[in-house]
C-alpha cells in the first residue's frame, strides 16, 4: 500500500495495490491484421491505423459488395483485383505499415462465369504481393440470385487447389451466426442501418438444416482435404462461438475472431479471451473486416489488444495472437 495522501478524507487511491506491474509494452506492441478491405477505405481511416500500432495488413480484394451489378460478371470481380493491385504499393508508402493482398472469389453472390477468374486467378497467385487466397466459402444464402451448393463448393475447391499450388494460404469465410436483435427495423427502408446492403434481397437458403452456418464451414473443410492443402494453411475468418468447438476439435485450421464490427457478428474481445483460456493461444487470430459497406473500426484490433489483457489473457500469448501467429501464416516482414 502506499503513504497515505494527505487528503482531507480517505479516498479509493488509499485502497489501491501498487505492486501491480503494468504492462506498459502493450502501448508499443505492433499488431497485424490479417483480414480487411482498407483498400476500400478512405486515406484518414487507413492513418489511424498507423497511428493504432498497425504493423502489417493483409487488404482482401474478394468482394462482391463493392460492384454495382447484379448478377455479378467475372469482369466485375477482376476489377476489384486490378483496383487493390494498383494502389496497394501507395497505401504502404502514405501511411507506412506493410500492406499485402488476398485475391479471391466470394460466393456471397452468384458470380457468372466464374471460370474466367479462376483461370486467371494462376498468374495473380504468383504476384509478390498476394500472399494469401481469398477469402472464399461456402455461404448458407445469396445476395440478389441463389448460388448452388455444389456449384459454390467447386468455386471454393478450385481456389484451395490453387493456393496449395502456390503454396499460399487461404482466408476462410464462415458464416456467423449473429446476436437477436433487440427490435426489427422499419419495413421498407431495405438497408441495414450501418451495413450498405440491401438486406431485402437476400435470397431463399441453400443450405437450410439445422445449423446452415456450421454446415458450410464443414463443405469448406471437405473441399480443403478433396484439394489436398494442409490444415495448417486455412484461417477461419469469422469464427465465434458456433464454429470453435468443430473447427479445433476437427480440423489443425488457425481461427481468426473478427472484432471490427461486434454490432453486427456479436463477436468481441471477450470471446477472443475464452478460445484462448480453452485452447491455447497457438491457432488464433484477431482480425478487423473494416470496409466502407460496414460501419467499423479501425481501431478494434488495438483495444482488443488491452482488452484481452483486462481479461486476464497473458501478454506472451497476446502477442503470439496478434503478431507472432499472422507473421507464421502469412509469412509478413520480421521486426
Amino acid at each position: 500500500m502506499t503513504t497515505p495522501d494527505p487528503t482531507k478524507r480517505p479516498t479509493d487511491a488509499a485502497h489501491i495495490d501498487d505492486d501491480i506491474d503494468l504492462p506498459r509494452e502493450l502501448l508499443t506492441l505492433p499488431w497485424i491484421d490479417i483480414h480487411n478491405h482498407a483498400h476500400t477505405l478512405s486515406w484518414a481511416d487507413r492513418e489511424r491505423y498507423a497511428l493504432a500500432g498497425c504493423r502489417s495488413m493483409l487488404m482482401v480484394a474478394s468482394g462482391y459488395h463493392w460492384t454495382p451489378y447484379k448478377p455479378v460478371e467475372a469482369d466485375d470481380i477482376r476489377f476489384l483485383w486490378d483496383d487493390a493491385i494498383n494502389r496497394r504499393e501507395a497505401i504502404e508508402r502514405n501511411h507506412f505499415f506493410e500492406a499485402k493482398l488476398g485475391l479471391g472469389v466470394h460466393t456471397g453472390v452468384r458470380i457468372e462465369n466464374p471460370d474466367e477468374l479462376l483461370d486467371a486467378m494462376d498468374a495473380y497467385c504468383a504476384l509478390d504481393e498476394v500472399v494469401a487466397v481469398g477469402e472464399t466459402g461456402v455461404v448458407p444464402s445469396q445476395h440478389v440470385e441463389r448460388w448452388g451448393v455444389d456449384e459454390q463448393q467447386a468455386v471454393v475447391g478450385a481456389q484451395m487447389a490453387l493456393a496449395e499450388k502456390h503454396d499460399l494460404p487461404v482466408i476462410l469465410h464462415t458464416p456467423n451466426t449473429s446476436t437477436d436483435a433487440k427490435r426489427s427495423y422499419r419495413d421498407g427502408l431495405g438497408v441495414t442501418p450501418g451495413y450498405e446492403k440491401n438486406a431485402g434481397l437476400g435470397t431463399d437458403p441453400v443450405l437450410d438444416g439445422e445449423n446452415p452456418a456450421l454446415d458450410a464451414v464443414r463443405l469448406d473443410v471437405e473441399a480443403m482435404r478433396d484439394a489436398g492443402l494442409d490444415d495448417e494453411r486455412v484461417v477461419a475468418s469469422h469464427a465465434d462461438r458456433n464454429n470453435t468447438e468443430y473447427l479445433m476439435a476437427q480440423t489443425d485450421c488457425y481461427l481468426s475472431y473478427t472484432i471490427g464490427h461486434s454490432w453486427l457478428v456479436g463477436v468481441d474481445a471477450a470471446d477472443v479471451a475464452d478460445a484462448i483460456d480453452e485452447y491455447g493461444a497457438d491457432r488464433i487470430m484477431v482480425d478487423t473486416d473494416c470496409a466502407n459497406v460496414l460501419r467499423t473500426d479501425p481501431y478494434a484490433l488495438k483495444r482488443a489488444i488491452f482488452e484481452l489483457y483486462r481479461y486476464g489473457i497473458d501478454v506472451d500469448d497476446i502477442r503470439t495472437v496478434v503478431l507472432e501467429n499472422p507473421r507464421e501464416v502469412f509469412d509478413f516482414e520480421q521486426e
